[in-house]
């Protein structure tokens, strides 16, 4: 049994509920916001973001931070805007050599810089670890069966939370590729917003399977100038992901854009489904795009909807006429 901190409230209960539950660690549950710990507290569950998902009482919920100093791991759930700096806040309590694992997908907008960059540059005594791969909390809380990666250029920190995470419904692969898994947790959003956007115009299957298809190229292509393996993106984390996010209402990506290809606004959409990681790492595939001179065409027709106003039926016809060309095309 390992003592085991998770900081977020949203996709962190449901990890910590099945820590708790499955593999019976010391879990303590943190968040920032004291009226959620105190709400969980009160109903016993997470009514907000996991109703139904009953929150086992043998799970700690707090809002101080000090519960790290004692920890074994440390579990990030947290949207991508605020890790850095609860990275500086977490800094000071995490011991050299404690594994610290990020379940998170995104990238920071204003640097262009993976997570795995932004956690060694904010807690470097920390042996970083990416959790990811097709997994909603929603199922994930209730026990219903996934399967996830461990990616690390640690060995011995990816083997260590695979035999603490894996359980009968939570099995984990272990992958060296952190770029590749981290670019395919992240990118997968951007076009699941896509998908949404798709769904939101009417399209059908078709459309759909485009998207899905192309988008997943354009994945790899950044993630192949970037240094990843091209395979990683065959995986969970790139593929399984893709999945998952683009036909599931579960994914607040896929529902934010069927309101924006229904007419709201994309900034309106955004504040009324909620968290929308899509949004925020559209900007930055945008930006990595540019730096790295990546054609990504449907990134660059969401970026002109989502920050330039542009017309998505217009948008889907400027895809739709690009010129002619061969599928496969040597990768960058």
């Amino acid at each position: 049994m390992a003592r085991i901190t998770v900081l977020g409230g949203g996709f962190g209960t449901a990890l910590a509920v099945m820590l708790y539950s499955t593999q019976q660690h010391d879990v303590t549950l943190w968040s920032a916001i004291p009226e959620e710990i105190e709400a969980m507290r009160r109903d016993g569950e997470q009514k907000q973001k996991l109703p139904g998902v009953k929150i086992p009482n043998g799970i700690a919920l707090t809002t101080d931070l000090s519960v790290i100093d004692d920890s074994d791991l440390i579990l990030f759930a947290i949207p991508s805007a605020y890790v850095r700096d609860t990275c500086k806040k977490v800094a000071p309590h995490v011991k050299n050599g404690t594994v610290v694992v990020n379940a998170g997908k995104g990238i920071e907008e204003d640097t262009l810089k993976l997570m795995s960059k932004v956690f060694a540059e904010e807690i470097p005594q920390a042996l970083y670890v990416v959790l990811t791969g097709p997994s909603h909390a929603e199922e994930v809380g209730r026990g219903i069966p996934t399967s996830v990666v461990a990616a690390s250029s640690i060995a011995a920190a990816a083997y260590l939370v695979q035999e603490w995470f894996s359980s009968p419904t939570f099995r984990v692969y272990i992958n060296d590729d952190v770029t590749g898994c981290e670019l395919g947790g992240a990118l997968k959003n951007v076009i699941a917003l896509a998908a949404g956007v798709s769904d939101g115009l009417g399209f059908g299957d078709n459309t759909k399977a485009a998207l899905m298809t192309r988008g997943l190229h354009e994945i790899e292509r950044l993630g192949t100038a970037l240094g990843s393996r091209t395979n990683t993106f065959a995986g969970l984390t790139g593929l399984g992901d893709l999945i998952v996010t683009c036909t599931s209402m579960h994914s607040r990506n896929r529902r934010a854009g069927i309101l924006i290809g229904q007419g709201t606004d994309p900034a309106a959409a955004v504040e009324q489904v909620g968290t929308v990681e899509g949004y925020y790492c559209c900007h930055a595939a945008y930006g990595l795009a540019k730096r790295y001179e990546i054609e990504m065409p449907i990134t660059e027709a969401l970026y002109r909807v989502l920050y330039e106003g542009a017309d998505v039926r217009e948008a889907v016809q400027a895809l739709m006429d690009r010129p002619k060309k061969r599928e496969y095309e040597k990768l960058n």
